[in-house]
Parts: C-alpha cells; sequence; structure tokens
C-alpha cells in the first residue's frame, strides 16, 4: 500500500490475449541481432477475445489478474526482441532518464505519496528506477520487466539488493501488487493498447504514465513525420494530450493530475525549437504543444 501521512491510500506490438510465456523464449545473441524463438506448446489466443473456461493454464500466484494479457503478438517480428530497435536506439534512452525520475519523484512529493514498492513496465535499460531509488526512502523495493532481452542486458548492470529487472512479458508473469506503477512512453508500443490499460489497472495502487505527443499541427503538416516515429521508436499509437488522457479514462482509470513536463531539448531539432516554443507558450502551454508537439505528458492515475 502506498502511505500519506500515516493512512494508507510490452507491451509492444499486442493483440488481445495473445500469449507468450517470456520465461520460455530462447535468447541468442548474435551480434546486436538476436534470435528469439517460440517454445513448442506455446499458445497464441490473438484470435480469441476470452480465454476457455476449461484452459489449463493456471493464473500466477500473488496477483490479482483476471484473463492473461500478452504485449508480444510475434517475437520475431518485434523490433525490440530482434535487435532492430537497439540498431536504431543504442542508448535505449537512457539520457532522459534521470530527467524523468526528477519529474515523477517531484509529482509524488506534491501528492504526499510514499510508496514501499514501485515496479515499471517496459523499464529498458533500468536507469528510470536507479535515479528513483536515489531519492526514494532507503526501504523501497524496485521491480523492472521488460520484454527486450539487449534492454534487460543493460539494466542488469544497475541491479541491486532492492532493485531487480526481468526478462518477461509483465501481463503473463507473477509479481507482487505495487504501491506504484510506472509506465512511461510504453502504451504507443502495444498495440492493443485499450487491453493492455486494462491488465495494468489491478495490478498496482497508483500509476504514472508518460505519452509521447506525436500529434501536433506541426507533425501532420510535415510530411512523414509521424511515420518516422513508427519507423525510428516503434509508435504504433501517436497521442495527443486529449487522446491520452480519453483512453485512460476509457480504460476505466480515475485521473489524478496530468503536466507537461518541462522540455529537455537534447536533439539539434529540440533546441532550435525552444525559444520559439517559450513565446508560444505565452499564449497558453496547451496551444503550444497542440501546434508545435515534441512534449510528454506525465499522468497520475487510479
Amino acid at each position: 500500500m502506498l502511505y500519506s501521512d500515516g493512512h494508507s491510500n510490452g507491451r509492444r506490438n499486442a493483440k488481445p490475449n495473445s500469449i507468450y510465456f517470456m520465461s520460455d523464449l530462447a535468447y541468442k545473441p548474435a551480434g546486436v541481432i538476436n534470435s528469439l524463438t517460440l517454445p513448442t506448446g506455446v499458445v497464441n489466443r490473438s484470435r480469441s477475445r476470452r480465454r476457455p473456461i476449461d484452459d489449463p493454464v493456471k493464473e500466477p500466484k500473488g496477483r490479482e489478474l483476471g484473463e492473461r494479457f500478452s504485449s508480444v503478438v510475434d517475437p520475431s517480428a518485434d523490433p525490440h526482441i530482434n535487435g532492430e530497435y537497439l540498431i536504431k536506439n543504442p542508448t535505449w534512452h537512457v539520457e532522459y532518464s534521470e530527467w524523468k525520475a526528477q519529474h515523477i519523484h517531484g509529482l509524488l512529493k506534491r501528492k504526499n505519496l510514499h510508496p514501499r514498492i514501485v515496479g515499471e513496465v517496459g523499464c529498458g535499460a533500468g536507469e528510470v528506477l536507479r535515479q528513483l531509488q536515489l531519492r526514494l526512502q532507503p526501504d523501497c523495493a524496485f521491480y523492472g520487466y521488460d520484454v527486450a532481452p539487449p534492454a534487460i542486458q543493460l539494466a542488469q548492470a544497475r541491479a541491486n539488493e532492492r532493485l531487480h529487472f526481468k526478462l518477461a512479458d509483465f501481463g503473463v508473469t507473477e509479481s507482487p501488487r505495487f504501491d506504484l506503477l510506472l509506465v512511461l512512453e510504453v502504451v504507443d508500443h502495444v498495440e492493443d493498447c485499450f487491453g493492455f490499460l486494462r491488465m495494468l489497472k489491478g495490478r498496482g495502487d497508483w500509476k504514472i504514465f508518460s505519452f509521447s505527443l506525436d500529434i501536433s499541427a506541426q507533425n501532420a503538416l510535415r510530411r512523414g513525420a509521424l511515420l518516422r516515429r513508427r519507423l525510428d521508436h516503434s509508435h504504433l499509437h501517436h497521442f495527443s494530450k486529449e487522446t491520452a488522457l480519453a483512453a485512460l479514462e476509457y480504460s476505466g482509470y480515475e485521473v489524478l493530475d496530468s503536466f507537461y513536463p518541462p522540455g529537455l531539448a537534447i536533439t539539434p531539432m529540440a533546441k532550435l525549437g525552444k525559444p520559439l516554443r517559450r513565446i508560444l507558450s505565452a499564449f497558453g502551454q496547451d496551444f503550444a504543444v497542440r501546434l508545435l508537439g515534441g512534449c510528454s505528458l506525465m499522468v497520475l492515475a487510479r
């Protein structure tokens, strides 16, 4: 549970109910490209909306979950698993991790939330959790999950007694119930994003989501801008502030807070656009984001 003044308070490329058990998948490095094959007996239920009542698969212990949900449709074609994503994004975005952790920590402080067990779905290289470990209580435990073998290899270098990482598809693996569950720039990678969001809802008390806001007037006018986000970053869905919040509410969440973290200008294009964004923000931050994009949205929900 979460405590406030002493009171309790994929992932990727998914189709509904496609089940792959990541612990059974064979990962064999071959340079930066990895071979990932399905073992005998793995069942793909992507054509079935509900799991049959006589399904022999047992639910994992230690969590409340209705139907299992896999965020992987085809491991061999998933860019996060087969090595394509690593080639295009060799740092796995660790340069943004401290910035994200700072804003997550600030949000927790503003809401007077003190989690003792924190999970991250799609943890990547694990640097966000490491940065949070430096900021939260010493007895807080952290667990990161990712379907990408290259990411978990990077994350394991950061593991310690209270910081754990697992190569796993979160929707079909056993986990504790979390006080706080982090889902940072992951929803846009999951084919069945609504099924993914519903699965997450019962796995923790509070959730912090971060959405990349790809939809903007600028991206709509620039030929191929949204397609570039798909090719370079494997975004299957594109969000604006309004559609991100609507997706959460449609999936049964109560949105408690949302904000744009102050921009971290790393790329040359972002640095060039920063003065213009500052000027347009005088007319309203929502207006500037709808016009230029290039922002993320952080959301606290339950």
